[in-house]
């Protein structure tokens, strides 16, 4: 987040302390936006900012983020312990180090690379940076095939869904990349294959394919558009790679979709990332990316570092961080393993299909998603109910705590406003069925609405 001479803050100037905490000067007025003059007690610094964070929602009543809310309480021991360790240092913590190399390991299996031993990849603060490694290890290849051709490399592209998530747009930015992006259009709220191939040409470094959309929880076709672009390099000549967004949907379908062709079982998937703070089922922040072999990540990208007398390979944008979310998801990887994580998104799917059911039953609502991929319902309010919307609906949600995002869809269905549940690990049956009560407990004052609120007024929010 920006500071304040970039974004205007408001709140109070000054604090104040709980007498049963204050001692001496603490009763004096606290400045909030400069350092204090002295010092206080731990107790009554912590009672201060304890109360602030009051105001914040209830995680577990967040249905906006996909982003993991609860774990096991074994699992903050661990992640403790692992605080003072800083990862980026291989030769300091090599132990956290071989855990993150594990990791790594795992997943190359689990997304069937060709010769998982070899296949590199790291962890990150989360699929963004991941993201961004993945679509520069695309400009850097590109570039060398270019230069290797004698031809430019000055207009450099990357086509995909205009509803990629937002860092795509940041890659696209910082790393002086033109972003081209495919429309929504009609019922299609997502790339397909015939889409992409129109936007594609020489200077195209990759097509990014998105395994679980954040508008509405639905997987890009990744084997269409791989045939696609097969076809296309028949046609053409022209060989282009793809990156596969899997932020929530690679943690998904290995587990419940085994026979769904979107990994590195297509040829032509070059890179993957995922969020293991998503369905990796850990604490923010850590997320992984992974290339399919050696040839697909250039070697003038790594880094190396000895550590326990080997060779250790680094690639990242970001440096100091503590080992402790490398540590929380090695730990998930053996407390849960293939099965494990399988009925734990066995549940969310269930939980998000029984929401869905009711929402269908529910007068006003129509399903634009029902759960079937990621577990996430997305609906609108039916057409010709005029006196209240998506934004009303969520603004009286969240009277009860319950944080559920309306949006608009980008170009071209920017006249379509849903809601959003994101159903993650924690979100049980039970508190499925005090959700919908509390949805179902409102509807009669939103019938009896006379016309909606004012958009600006509104709550409106995605991740």
């Amino acid at each position: 987040m920006l500071g304040s001479s970039h974004r205007r803050r408001r709140g109070a100037e000054h604090l104040s302390v709980n007498p049963l905490f204050a001692q001496g000067s603490v009763m004096a007025p606290i400045p909030a936006r400069r350092l204090p003059d002295g010092e206080m007690s731990s107790a009554a610094a912590y009672q201060i900012i304890h109360d602030e964070l009051m105001l914040d929602g209830n995680a577990r009543q967040n249905l906006a983020t996909f982003v993991t809310t609860w774990m096991e309480p074994e699992v903050g021991i661990l992640m403790a312990e692992c605080l003072p360790k800083n990862m980026i240092d291989k030769d300091e913590y090599p132990q956290t180090a071989e855990l993150e190399h594990r990791c790594v390991s795992m997943l190359a299996d689990l997304w069937n690379a060709p010769d998982p031993s070899k296949a590199p990849g790291c962890s990150t603060v989360g699929s963004s940076e991941a993201c961004m490694l993945g679509g520069l290890a695309m400009k850097r290849r590109w570039q060398q095939k270019r230069k290797a051709s004698g031809k430019s490399t000055a207009k450099p592209n990357i086509v995909m869904g205009i509803n990629v998530q937002v860092c795509w747009e940041k890659f696209a930015n910082y790393f002086e990349v033109e972003p081209r992006q495919v429309p929504m259009a009609g019922d299609r709220f997502h790339l397909t294959g015939e889409e992409a191939v129109k936007l594609v040409d020489e200077n195209t470094i990759g097509v990014v394919a998105v395994l679980g959309s954040t508008f509405d929880g639905s997987y890009e076709p990744v084997a269409e558009i791989a045939a696609a672009l097969d076809r296309l390099q028949e046609r053409t000549g022209l060989d282009v790679p793809i990156h596969v967004d899997g932020a929530s949907g690679g943690m998904i379908a290995p587990f419940l979709d085994p026979d769904l062709a979107w990994d590195f079982r297509i040829p032509r998937v070059a890179s993957i990332n995922t969020s293991g703070h998503k369905y990796g089922l850990v604490f923010p922040g850590v997320g992984w990316v992974l290339w399919r072999d050696e040839a697909a990540l250039p070697e003038e990208l790594v880094y190396h570092v000895n550590y326990l007398g080997g060779d250790m390979p680094t690639f990242a944008l970001n440096f100091s961080r503590p080992g402790a979310q490398i540590v929380a998801q090695y730990y998930m990887f053996l407390r849960l393993g293939r099965e494990g994580y399988r009925l734990v998104h066995s549940v969310c799917r269930d939980v998000a299909g029984g929401i869905a059911a009711k929402l269908a039953e529910l007068g006003p609502f129509e399903l634009i998603t029902d759960g079937s991929q990621l577990p996430v319902v997305a609906f609108r309010v039916k057409a010709g109910i005029d006196n209240f919307t998506v934004f009303d609906v969520s603004r009286r949600l969240r009277e009860r705590g319950w944080q559920v995002p309306a949006y608009t869809f980008p170009a071209d269905r920017g006249d379509l406003a849903v809601l959003r549940i994101v159903v993650r690990n924690g979100f049980s049956h039970d508190l499925a069925g005090l959700f919908l009560a509390d949805l179902e407990r409102l509807l009669p004052e939103l019938e009896h609405q006379a016309e909606p609120i004012d958009k600006a007024l509104a709550t409106s929010f995605r991740h």
